[in-house]
């Protein structure tokens, strides 16, 4: 594991210990934790900004909405043409 070295705030360091005594976790389980949340968060915000990039350039492109539109449809109706509705499909 690699060890890295940070400054923080007086502010934030207080913070920092006060919520890893509550937790009964040490202050670097706590720092790890912020961190993968932070970088997952992001991978997310990028991803998703991607898809819209891409559904704006189907949205332009009338060829490439046309099948989309298509290929929504028909999914639709396969699941309306599903005859046993009322299964337990989640079990």
């Amino acid at each position: 594991m690699a060890a890295i070295s940070l400054r923080l705030p007086d502010e934030v360091e207080t913070l920092l210990a006060t919520e890893a005594e509550r937790e009964g976790r040490s202050r670097s389980e706590i720092v790890r934790e912020a961190i993968t949340d932070y970088v997952t968060r992001r991978e997310r915000e990028r991803f998703m900004a991607e898809v819209v990039t891409a559904a704006n350039a189907i949205g332009e492109d009338s060829a490439a909405s046309a099948e989309a539109r298509a290929l929504a449809d028909a999914t639709d109706d396969q699941a309306l043409d599903d005859d046993d509705v009322t299964s337990d499909w989640w079990r």
